[in-house]
This record gives C-alpha cells, sequence and structure tokens, in this order.
C-alpha cells in the first residue's frame, strides 16, 4: 500500500526507525487547544511517558500544553523542551528523594502524591530546602475502565493513589505540616478508554468526593482528571485525531466544577499515536506448513505492546500495490511472543519490503529495548526526511 509515507526516501535509511508526522500532530494539537478552549478553566498536560522523542516534545511545548511527569527524568526532558516549570505536574508511586528534590529546584506546579509516607518525604525535603510544595492528592476513586487489565489504574486493588476513605486525614495532615501546600485533588483510571461512559463515572464520584469535602469546609481549587482517552487503532487513515470534542464536552457536562475551579487533563496516547510509525525492513518470507512468515528487522525490543499487551496495530506494505496474501508479521527477537500481528492480509510481500505498523507514537520508540544486545530505534520527525 504506497500512498502517505515518503517511501523513496526512506530506501537508504536504516531500520527500524520511528517516523512521526509532525502534520498530524500539529492537527492534533490544534484540535486539542480548539476544543480544551471552548470551556472555562481547562488546562492540558501532555504525559511525557508516551512518547519524549526530544523534537516531539519541542512541537507540544510550541503548542502551549504543559507537561505531565512521572520521573525525575521526564521533568529534564520537558524543562529542557522548553515546557514552563509552572505547567509542569509530577505524579508517580515511587518519587525517589533526588526527583523530589529536583522538583523542589524546578519549582513545579505541583506534586500529585500518592500515600502519606510520600507527603512525609516531600514535606521534609521542602523544609530542607526552605520551600513550600505544592501537592495534589492521587485520589483512588474505585472506578474501572473498560481497557486492557494491564493499563487499569483506578481500581482499589491496584497500586496507584490514595483510598477515598483516606482523603479527608490526608489533607488534614498536609494542612498541620509547615512546608507542603495543598492544591487539588488529582485521578487517573486507565488508558485507551473510548467508552465515554467511564469519564462520566469519574465525574459523578468526584461530584460525591467534592460534597463530602465541602461538609468538612475544605476547598479544592485544582481537579486533575488524568488522562486515557484512547485512538482508533484499526483505522488510523481514517481516524487520525481523536474526538477530543466528545472528551472534554463529557467533563463540560458531567463534572461540577466550582467557581474558580481549574480542571487539569494529562493526555499522552490520544497526542501521539497516530501521527507515529514504525518502519521495517523484511529480511526474509518464510511459508510454513500451515503459515506464511514476514519476518522483518523491527521486533519486540522496538514496540513491545503487541507482546505485552496483545495489542493490535494496523500493518501496511508501502512497497507493494501485488494482490493480498495472509502473513504473520513477526520479528527476529529469541521469543515466541515476539509477533507484531496473526494472519493479516496485505500487498504480496517480498524481501526489501518496507513495512509500515501503524499508530505507534505512543509507548512505542520510549518502551524501546536493547534485549539481545540490539540498538535502539532512532526517531524522525517529517522535516528531517
Amino acid at each position: 500500500m504506497k500512498g502517505i509515507f515518503p517511501t523513496e526516501r526512506f530506501k537508504g535509511m536504516e531500520t527500524p526507525f520511528y517516523y512521526y508526522d509532525t502534520q498530524i500532530l500539529r492537527t492534533t494539537l490544534d484540535s486539542i487547544n480548539r476544543e480544551a478552549g471552548k470551556h472555562e478553566g481547562y488546562c492540558v498536560h501532555y504525559a511525557v511517558k508516551a512518547n519524549a522523542n526530544p523534537k516531539v516534545l519541542n512541537i507540544i511545548c510550541q503548542a502551549g500544553l504543559g507537561a505531565d511527569c512521572v520521573s525525575g527524568g521526564e521533568i529534564e526532558a520537558a524543562v529542557k523542551a522548553g515546557f514552563p516549570a509552572n505547567k509542569i505536574v509530577y505524579a508517580g508511586v515511587g518519587k525517589s528523594d533526588w526527583e523530589i528534590n529536583l522538583g523542589l529546584e524546578k519549582d513545579i506546579f505541583c506534586f500529585n502524591v500518592e500515600s502519606i509516607p510520600e507527603l512525609e518525604v516531600i514535606n521534609q525535603l521542602a523544609a530542607a530546602k526552605g520551600k513550600i510544595a505544592r501537592v495534589a492528592f492521587r485520589i483512588n476513586p474505585d472506578v474501572g475502565a473498560h481497557t486492557h487489565a494491564n493499563i487499569t489504574t483506578g481500581l482499589a486493588e491496584n497500586k496507584f493513589g490514595i483510598a477515598m476513605g483516606d482523603m479527608e486525614s490526608s489533607i488534614e495532615k498536609a494542612a498541620s505540616m509547615k512546608n507542603v501546600k495543598f492544591v487539588g485533588l488529582h485521578f487517573h483510571i486507565g488508558s485507551q478508554i473510548l467508552d465515554m461512559g467511564d469519564f462520566r463515572t469519574l465525574c459523578n464520584r468526584i461530584n460525591d468526593l467534592q460534597i463530602q469535602l465541602e461538609r468538612h469546609h475544605i476547598k479544592v481549587e485544582n481537579i486533575n482528571v488524568g488522562g486515557g482517552l484512547g485512538i482508533d487503532y484499526q483505522h488510523p487513515n481514517r481516524v487520525p485525531v481523536p474526538d477530543f470534542k466528545a472528551y472534554f464536552d463529557t467533563y463540560a457536562r458531567h463534572l461540577k466544577l466550582r467557581p474558580g475551579q481549574t480542571l487539569h487533563f494529562e493526555l499522552g496516547r490520544a497526542v501521539v499515536a497516530q501521527m507515529g510509525t514504525l518502519i521495517t525492513r523484511t529480511l526474509y518470507v518464510k511459508k510454513g506448513a500451515v503459515k506464511q512468515f514476514a519476518i522483518v528487522d523491527a521486533g519486540m525490543t522496538d514496540l513491545i505492546r503487541p507482546a505485552l499487551y496483545q495489542a493490535y496495530h494496523k500493518i501496511e506494505n508501502i512497497s507493494s500495490d501485488e494482490p493480498k496474501e495472509t502473513y504473520d508479521v513477526v520479528g527476529p527477537i529469541c521469543e515466541s511472543s515476539d509477533v507484531f500481528v496473526k494472519a493479516m492480509d496485505l500487498n504480496a510481500i517480498h524481501r526489501g519490503d518496507l513495512l509500515a505498523i501503524r499508530s505507534a507514537g505512543a509507548y512505542g520508540e520510549i518502551m524501546a529495548s536493547q534485549y539481545n544486545c540490539r540498538k535502539l530505534p532512532k526517531g524522525y520527525i517529517t522535516e528531517e526526511l
């Protein structure tokens, strides 16, 4: 399937590599800003864990989004890319001392705190620096999401967040500390969510929690609902930009914000997934007794989602317009799980053909490993080719 890729420029390049279509990225960012901008007090942060390619981060920063970080390394990457510190939020269940100190030194907007022991450490480290750390409590809302079990984060059984029953006592504890300031509540129920009903359920839970806090005269400046909006992996050409209108409108209709409250979002996959494609070259076509295999030079080290989550990615043969045949597309890693797809109909594949593994801009390059002593894949944006 030839067409949307600069295949002539790809021919001499070392594979596998990631290709980032910046036109799709900018169109996506424009849609986010347009739809979020319709609602007063909406602030969107980009979840850096989805893709931390410096050139991609710079484009997202230029679009005016903040940054959602889950490690000290991500804070460093965000600052280097130009994200202002007052638009950086830092989450994660296991913040080390050096990471907390980095956040304090950079004076980031807030720490999304996930436990009382963490709160105590932040207070201690902030006191040593003579600073006041802004904190939001990540509350586990015990809300399920219609997504893969490995990326569901809002159930009581998950490791994330503070139990709802401990919410008030946690806020009271923060009030008793001299070097932290309570500034909000944080929630996140999972990733790759396409059912707006999951977000409606979260809104209802937050509404109830706000009423509960107001009974105790506790006011909340900021509500952070995380991210979670999914993309259409089946149809990347037909649906290159997620339905941000439906997403933001869901919160506008169902979440009862108080006057002056700011609503924060932490979108990751929805921002970058569709702009990214893993380009891989066919090494061999092997016909087995019952299957035909296209063996490519990319593997689970370059894109782990199919092996880790049994995730689907559309694959296209961008070197061929020949009639279609059925293939299992597999990589070279010495693991039986190193399979991108089984029984997919693709234009006839030959040695040397380039295959495009679509919707790979999120959790692709960033999760790559050097298992089997392989090189890490490079990432290129449109302007570089």
